[in-house]
């Protein structure tokens, strides 16, 4: 019988499932292109699509190792019940970080106040479940709605996610808005604090990345997906010097493998700094799971084994820094009995 080491279960800090239905599509020439096809893709589903379809992400996700997700929903209030439903078939732990929307987008994203957001959030808690909020974005929620968000999140101690930094664009626009980068408005608008989750960050400057710091916030990188979409490099070595956690997520799921998006961290540190070996494999191991539970407010979370038999492994003295430079998610098998979505966040 082949021997398995049990792990912590590798944690998805930032999903789209819905997005997984674009995988194989050639999806346009930059990010903004494949954003149009990202909304038609959106505008099709129905409460009963996402509860069929995101069964089947969550269980590929299962299947990789992730034990835990954080499902970053913005298709409606009835779809949300469904993702969470889909979840628990799926015998993945969910967090449902719901999203605020209050511009932009499609009209089904939009609540038609902040008041209106809250007021969903309050009945998705009232359930049971475990949210988060999750202004979608400084172009989707103008600062009296991030005002209000972060009063709510502050109050009641909740986990707080939002894009920033993602694209230059996104940037430009809020210069031109409001006078200042998009994680400096957060800041602003008191959206970033120790429970604030920053999603890519991949255009952060120094002066940003210093506010994240100081408040003691995250950032979720998604490497594969931020390759996919053209997003850039989040700039690792600079988190790292600053004492900055950084989370995983599998974002639009065109690659579902916890062990690839963190050797990607790694990688691209390596290239910024032409140096071998910058973040210990303690630590990456630590990324894709101890902080994205912390991200999402999880203290447990079912473990994963790694098969020791695998063909990856023969040879192999040290288990962990072969995951990280060597294997695939197909090494890793989910286990435990850790399955209840109805968990405050």
């Amino acid at each position: 019988m082949a021997k398995r080491l049990r792990l912590p279960g590798f944690v998805d800090a930032h999903c789209h499932a819905f997005q997984r239905a674009l995988r194989g599509r050639p999806g346009g020439t930059d990010f903004w292109s494949w954003r149009e096809l990202m909304l038609a893709e959106a505008e099709r589903q129905t409460p009963e699509l996402v509860r069929r379809e995101y069964v089947e992400v969550y269980r590929e996700l299962w299947e990789a190792g992730y034990t835990a997700v954080g499902e970053f929903h913005y298709l409606g209030f009835a779809e949300a019940l469904a993702a969470v439903e889909a979840a628990e078939e799926a015998h993945v732990r969910i967090v449902l970080l719901f999203v605020a929307y209050g511009r932009g987008g499609l009209p089904r994203f939009r609540q038609d106040s902040v008041a209106e957001y809250l007021r969903q959030v309050e009945d998705l808690r009232g359930r049971g479940l475990a949210v988060g909020v999750a202004p979608h974005s400084v172009r989707a929620c103008p600062p009296e709605w991030l005002d209000e968000i972060g009063r709510y999140a502050a109050a009641e101690g909740l986990r707080l996610h939002v894009h920033a930094d993602e694209q230059p664009r996104e940037i430009e626009e809020c210069l031109a808005e409001h006078g200042v980068r998009p994680i400096e408005l957060l800041d602003r608008t008191g959206c970033l604090t120790e429970r604030t989750t920053i999603v890519h960050g991949t255009h952060a400057d120094g002066a940003e990345l210093d506010l994240v710091a100081r408040a003691g916030a995250r950032i979720c990188a998604c490497p594969t997906t931020e390759a996919y979409l053209g997003d850039g490099f989040v700039p690792v070595e600079r988190i790292r010097t600053r004492g900055i956690r950084i989370c995983i997520g599998s974002d639009s799921n065109v690659r579902i493998d916890p062990l690839e998006e963190l050797r990607e961290l790694e990688g691209i540190a390596r290239r910024q700094t032409g140096q071998r070996n910058v973040i210990p494999t303690e630590a990456l191991l630590a990324s894709g799971t101890d902080e994205g539970a912390a991200a999402l407010g999880l203290e447990e979370w079912d473990k994963v084994e790694v098969d020791l038999g695998h063909r990856s492994l023969r040879g192999v003295e040290d288990v962990p820094e072969a995951l990280i430079s060597g294997c695939g998610a197909d090494v890793l098998r989910s286990s435990g009995a850790v399955r209840s979505s109805r968990t405050s966040a």
